[in-house]
């Protein structure tokens, strides 16, 4: 692999590489494009992402969306804290074991020779992966990168039954079939309802001392200026007040992944929330998704587990997957 160049992305890489992470990567999707990187105000991240490309030629071998920044007092090559996950995108054409360790070795030889204290890779979860990249795992671990887990909980369509109330726990069959009493529907929520879901929303998560990590500005311009086709809001309404509501994101024809999920408290009694998931399971069935994903249940970099959430998910019929982050102290 000595005809492969490292390059530090500028503006000027900005078609070749979104149009590399549509239709060439292994394991790419729309959250490491630039197209939702730049919804973050420019200050707000100093970008140092990097492009591996063949010499001589318009070949890209691999990309690497990053920021740098200060952590705990220590200079960080970060992939990508604009981004669920960023990680080491890898060419389907250049997805073997020689390039796949070249990669590791020059991304660890560039961030010591730049002065990097340490480095974190979120690399893309097998789950939202197109082909297997598990070689990347193996060679970070080979070249003696750290990890740590977050657990997720998704639905495999093909082991789910097909009447989708029957994968329910009887809690959840119960719930579901007490919201049937309310008349309640489901659809898109319109951009004008957007405001609704968001207050909604932020009045759920300051229970928690939390917010939204997007405001509802960034919300607007992510679905309808960067993301159209990739996020979608659905609601469930009482005679046109809405109740419940997600945020979903869409990857490709694969996972339907719920990004937010809220409910007013005045309604609790309604079992919203389960009609909710019940219509957003049925619609990614029905739109031929292989998965849905409910995200992950933990914190502190995995180290908590908040039970209650995780038995919210789990009771949905789903199963259990890992997220993991690599990093290396230099």
């Amino acid at each position: 692999m000595v005809n492969v160049e490292l390059l530090t992305y500028s503006n000027e890489y900005e078609n070749i590489w979104d149009n590399f992470i549509a239709n060439n990567s292994a394991n790419g999707t729309f959250l490491q494009t630039r197209r939702f990187l730049n919804y973050h105000n420019p200050d707000k991240f100093q970008d140092n992402s990097l492009i591996f490309k063949k010499k001589n030629s318009t070949d890209v071998v691999a990309l690497v969306p990053a920021c740098q920044l200060i952590e705990e007092g220590k200079r960080v090559f970060y992939s990508h804290k604009g981004s669920t996950f960023g990680g080491i995108v890898i060419n389907n054409k250049y997805n073997n074991i020689e390039v796949i360790n070249y990669l590791v070795e020059q991304i660890t030889e560039y961030c010591k020779e730049n002065k990097f204290q340490k480095i974190i890779l979120k690399n893309t979860p097998a789950l939202f992966s197109e082909n297997n990249t598990e070689a990347l795992d193996y060679f970070l671990y080979k070249h003696s990168y750290n990890s740590y887990r977050e657990l997720s909980f998704y639905i495999d369509y093909s082991n789910y039954e097909d009447c989708i109330i029957r994968n329910f726990s009887s809690n959840k069959k119960r719930g579901y079939k007490s919201s049937l009493k309310w008349n309640l529907k489901f659809r898109k929520i319109s951009e004008e309802e957007i405001i609704d879901f968001y207050k909604m929303l932020c009045s759920n998560l300051k229970k928690h001392n939390t917010k939204p990590v997007h405001t509802y500005k960034e919300l607007l311009d992510l679905k309808f200026n960067r993301l159209n086709n990739n996020m979608d809001f659905y609601g469930v309404f009482l005679d046109e007040k809405i109740i419940a509501g997600s945020m979903v994101f869409l990857f490709s024809n694969r996972v339907l992944h719920t990004q937010y999920l809220a409910v007013d408290a005045e309604y609790l009694n309604y079992y919203a929330m389960n009609f909710l998931n019940y219509n957003l399971i049925k619609l990614a069935k029905d739109k031929d998704f292989k998965y849905f994903s409910f995200g992950i249940c933990t914190e502190d970099n995995g180290k908590y587990l908040n039970l209650g959430l995780a038995k919210f998910k789990k009771d949905f019929g789903t199963q259990c997957s890992n997220n993991i982050t690599y990093y290396k102290e230099l």
